[in-house]
Formats: structure tokens, sequence, C-alpha cells
């Protein structure tokens, strides 16, 4: 598997009963654990200008326009602007990868879909005077086409529908599919947008849940609703197998499906958001991403979908199995502050998915930190 293909790995919000996920309470942060949010991105901000950033404004080049999408995000979100010497800088960087096409990758690129729908969510983010308003309509265009659907001779019956892959048309899979779902989102699509009800086409079948809306094979195998990577090529879990053959659920893919099921505008009496739910309950936990061996695989990626998610639930409590509360914003920022290195940044001690790479974890980080204070 090729280095940059690694990144894809790189890469509730109700009032239930006491055995229910997500507590019904107000969305608030405290102002010591805002504080420390606050400081923590800053160290990571300075970090990224500092020693991450090329002359030229790309953070790790070597894999095209992703990360340096990634940290743009990441910087804006924590509060600095577009006309800060070092964002301006990125923004620059990234300009020169919009392509005629709408796309916004490197020429040749097989992840032009993946680097694409990052670099319309960077451009949103600096959008503040409609610079990139041309830049966004085109890399929304793009996306939208590069979505698995009839245009590729697939219909709804297959499992492939209405998903997202990297670009270079191998399968789709749930990682890109939230890409595709968020940027539809920050782009302005609303859930009655077809794309995104092609895309929660798929994003159902990736779910442990028998269900109308998920018949496939491994459906029935192991129902305990979390997700797994991918409906399609008979269906693949990051995470393994279980003995009886069913694909194991794990942690981000479980957040992704639950974000992008509440972008698509599904209810909190919905089935699908419902079991999502008790499967989050019934393992949330910090320390690692759930369900993955070993337990710092993909970690960060975990925490920065963990945030986005909960976030968009728009709630502040979680009750697990045992029916326990936990303020998760407080919870995550304690765990990302006590993580942070002495020069600002953040890593992971498990390269795969590129997690050993200071400037990408980094500003997975910062999303997740802006994700708290929300």
């Amino acid at each position: 598997m090729k280095r940059y293909r690694t990144l894809a790995g790189l890469i509730c919000f109700f009032a239930f009963t006491s055995s229910c996920a997500l507590a019904a309470t107000p969305k608030t942060t405290t102002a010591p654990e805002v504080e420390a949010a606050s400081k923590a991105a800053d160290r990571g901000i300075n970090f990224l200008l500092d020693k991450g950033q090329t002359p030229e404004g790309a953070f790790s080049p070597e894999a095209g326009p992703a990360v340096t999408a990634l940290a743009v995000v990441g910087i804006l979100k924590n509060g600095r602007s577009v006309d800060d010497p070092g964002v301006a800088k990125s923004l620059k960087y990234l300009e020169g990868f919009v392509a005629p096409d709408g796309s916004i990758s490197k020429k040749e690129s097989y992840y032009k879909n993946y680097e694409t729908c990052l670099g319309l969510i960077a451009f949103v983010a600096a959008n503040r005077d409609g610079r990139y308003a041309k830049q966004i309509k085109a890399a929304e265009s793009f996306i939208k086409k590069n979505q698995w659907d009839e245009d590729e001779g697939i219909d709804a019956g297959q499992p492939e529908y209405g998903g997202a892959g990297y670009g270079s048309h191998k399968r789709p899979d749930l990682s890109n599919t939230q890409f595709l779902l968020e940027a539809l989102k920050e782009a302005g699509a609303g859930p009655e947008d077809e794309a995104m009800r092609k895309a929660l086409i798929f994003v159902s079948r990736c779910q442990n849940l028998e269900s109308e809306y998920n018949t496939t094979a491994a459906a029935s195998k192991n129902p305990d609703g979390g997700f797994y990577y991918t409906a399609a090529s008979g269906g693949v879990s990051q995470s393994g197998n279980t003995d009886g053959g069913g694909l194991r659920s794990y942690g981000s893919m479980t957040y992704a499906g639950l974000k992008s099921m509440i972008y698509a505008g599904l209810k909190p009496d919905d089935v699908r958001v419902k079991a999502a739910t008790k499967w989050i309950a019934a393992n949330y936990d910090l320390k690692s991403n759930p369900g993955m061996k070993p337990g710092t695989t993909g970690q960060y990626y975990y925490y920065v979908t963990f945030a986005k998610a909960l976030a968009a639930t728009g709630q502040k409590e979680i009750f697990d199995a045992k029916n326990v509360k936990h303020n998760w914003r407080k919870d995550l920022i304690t765990e990302l502050v006590d993580r942070q290195r002495s020069d600002g940044s953040w890593a992971n001690s498990d390269s795969r998915w590129m997690e050993s790479d200071p400037n990408l974890v980094t500003s997975y980080v910062l999303i997740a930190l802006a994700s708290c204070k929300e």
C-alpha cells in the first residue's frame, strides 16, 4: 500500500432514556476547558507555522495538498485570520492545485476526490469575503461527478451506490464518503440534495445493522450498530472479522457514520441513529480507537472524527454502558492537552495512516479542539 494511500485511513443529540448514549443537555464548555483548549491550539498553530510549513506554504507536500488543506482548516477554526501571513501563504499554495475540471489535487493523482473534498473545505473556511466562491462551486461539481452512481453504471441496488472513494475508482469507502458529505455540507448542500441522499444509502450499508436500509450479506452477522470501512468488495473492516464471519465495528468509522447520518438529515428516532448511539455508549473510550488493534492505530483520526460527530449532535454529555455520565468535550480536551509534545505538536507512535507525521496529526488535533469549543 502506498504511503499516501494510508492517509485515508486518512483519513445522540437527543433525549433518550438512560439506556441510550447521548444526554439531552445544553452544549456548554466551562471557561477553564476553553482556556486549556485555546492555549493548546495556539501552541499547535505556532508549531505548524514556525516548524512545519515550507517556504512555499505547504505542510507535508509529499502528500499533495491534503495535509496543507487540513492545516489551513485547523488554523482558521482556531481564530487565525485568512490574512495571517502563514495562512495566506498556504492558501496560495492550495490555489496552485486548482485544475480546470474543478478538482483541487496533484496532476495525475489517484486521490483527486479525497484531495478535492479537503481543498473545498479549506476554501470554504477561508471564504469570508467570497474570494473562493468560484473554486468552491467548481469543486462541488467535481466531487458530485465522482460519486458512485448511475454515471458509473451503478444502480441503487448495488452496495457501491452513493459512495465516494479516493478518485481512482477502485471502490468507495465510508472514510471518503464522510468527507464527501462534509464537503457538500460546507458548500451549502442540505439533506434534500441528491448527492447527499445517495451518499446516505452507501453510509447505511456500512453499518452493522440489518434493516430496510441495509440488506447486505454482512448486515446480520455482527448486529451491534457500529460501522466498518466499506460495504463494497463484499464488505471490508480495517478491524478485521468476527469469529462468526461478521465485520468488526470500530470507533473512527462509527463516529464517521453518525456524523454522516446527521449531515444527511436523519432524526433521533431513526433506527440507524439509535443503533449507532448504542454502540457509542458501549464503547466510549479516549485511550484508544475502539475496536482497532493495536490500540494506537488511527488514534488521532479517531479523535477528530469523534469531536466532529459529537459536536454535530449538539450535545454535551454521553452516558456510557454503565450509565456513567461523561462530558465529552472536557474528556477530549484533557486527553489532547496531556498528549501534546513539548514543541507544541502532536504525533502518534503508530505510523499507520501517516499518523507519525506531526503536521497531519497536529492539524487533526486543531480541528478536534475547535469542535470542542463549538
